[in-house]
């Protein structure tokens, strides 16, 4: 029996107790699925885990790198990804879950450093001008 509790225990602490030490864990707990959307083109729309969805609305800490759009127009933004910039999404070496729109309202000094922010995790599965996952109301963490 002592076998089975201990387990137990640690699964529920770990969940009890908030959001994991390595969020992009939980943001991998996504898959795709093919539509066709209303004017007849084939596209993916995410479809989030459960437990991924449980975050949806919540406050939640994300350390990861600086990828900036400045090049698209957006003067100050940047992607927040779990992979430094000679790797991530954009540059073809991993998946839209590895990446973080942040909706931020301070200035950040660009740095190829990791770094730390924390804001409200939104879900994103209609709206193809943005990311999948975006962090409303962003701010960095020292």
């Amino acid at each position: 029996m002592k076998n089975l509790l201990l387990p137990a225990l640690f699964f529920w602490f770990a969940h009890a107790s908030g959001q994991p030490q390595n969020f992009w864990h939980v943001l991998a707990e996504v898959h795709f699925v093919n539509e066709t959307d209303k004017n007849g083109y084939s596209v993916e729309r995410p479809v989030f885990s459960k437990y991924l969805k449980s975050f949806q609305g919540k406050k939640v800490r994300l350390k990861g790198y600086m990828i900036p759009l400045e090049e698209t127009g957006g003067k100050g933004k940047f992607m927040l990804s779990a992979l430094p910039f000679n790797i991530c999404y954009f540059c073809g070496a991993a998946g839209p879950e590895t990446v973080v729109e942040t909706e931020i309202q301070q200035s950040i000094k660009f740095t190829t450093k990791q770094i730390v922010m924390e804001g409200v995790l939104f879900l994103n599965d209609r709206d193809p001008d943005h990311h999948i996952y975006i962090l409303k109301s962003a701010s960095l963490i020292p």
